[in-house]
């Protein structure tokens, strides 16, 4: 028997969207002891604490962070149902992840073109590393990411759509890099931890035992490329990106060994895609 409606998991989503009880009973036209029932309610069928009090205000406990992810995604199906039931197309948000290199040298095309398809989806992207993407779509934050190999995600579908060439790039006044110890004691430039790109220059390193004098970790391409520019150390990027940010004669270019330069960017989703997210399958697959 199920034990969660609708109806309940809006009066949770309004408590939470506006902050506290009697601003959700104003918005949804209740009084506040129904509202306050109806949580206590739902917490009892479900045997979990939803919210925790600090002081007047009401947070979110662990296990009301995921009920909210799980109602979210509810309603935006209900109202993707009701707008194709409708007019036959995909409508509503749609939020997806990428990593900023792909963001910056593939999406803007495909973006387009499935805008022009599709105008009524509004698109939502957000940008972050392999492993975080991959985390926000295991907990359905986001309907689908573009992440690289390597990665493991378990229990996500998945679809290769891109291939990328991997180039390890330095200042012009290098000399010619061809192994890995050429770079010992030098300075690794690099996105945070879960970047893939990251992971596959440390384990390039690491397999001849040599490891970077320190990491300097950056949140954007621009600002690695300058770093590497001015000589401050190196860093592995797809040739796209350096094509699309059009920096590929601000740096020294050096080729990796095949294992390390072809790389392959994968879509993920998390479950039966949802109509917007089978057309963007579609047309990235096409």
């Amino acid at each position: 028997m199920r034990i969660i409606d609708l109806d309940s998991l809006e009066i949770f989503r309004t408590v939470v969207q506006e902050g506290g009880i009697i601003r959700a009973a104003n918005k949804l036209n209740r009084v506040q002891s129904n509202v306050t029932t109806r949580i206590k309610q739902l917490e009892e069928r479900l045997g979990l604490s939803l919210f925790r009090r600090q002081g007047r205000s009401l947070v979110l406990s662990p296990e009301g962070e995921l009920l909210l992810s799980y109602a979210q995604r509810l309603f935006r199906l209900a109202d993707e149902a009701e707008n194709e039931l409708r007019s036959g197309k995909p409508m509503g948000v749609f939020r997806i992840g990428s990593l900023e290199s792909t963001a910056g040298s593939r999406l803007a095309p495909i973006l387009s073109r499935f805008h022009k398809l599709y105008p009524g989806v509004v698109v939502e992207l957000v940008t972050g590393t392999t492993g975080a993407l991959i985390q926000r779509v295991t907990h359905f934050e986001i309907e689908a990411a573009f992440v690289s190999e390597p990665f493991t995600a378990p229990g996500l579908e998945k679809l290769k759509v891109f291939e990328e060439e991997l180039v390890l790039i330095t200042s012009k006044e290098w000399d010619a890099v061809t192994k890995p110890s050429q770079l010992s004691g030098a300075t690794l430039i690099a996105f945070f931890n879960g970047c893939s790109y990251r992971k596959r220059a440390e384990e390039w390193l690491g397999g001849s035992g040599v490891m970077p004098a320190r990491t300097l970790e950056f949140a954007s391409y621009q600002a690695m490329i300058a770093c590497v520019a001015a000589g401050t150390g190196f860093a592995l990027v797809p040739r796209s990106l350096l094509v699309a940010l059009k920096a590929a004669s601000d740096v020294k270019q050096h080729e990796m060994p095949a294992k390390i330069r072809r790389n392959h960017t994968h879509l993920i989703w998390n479950g039966t895609p949802s109509t917007a997210l089978a057309r963007l399958t579609a047309l990235v697959a096409g």
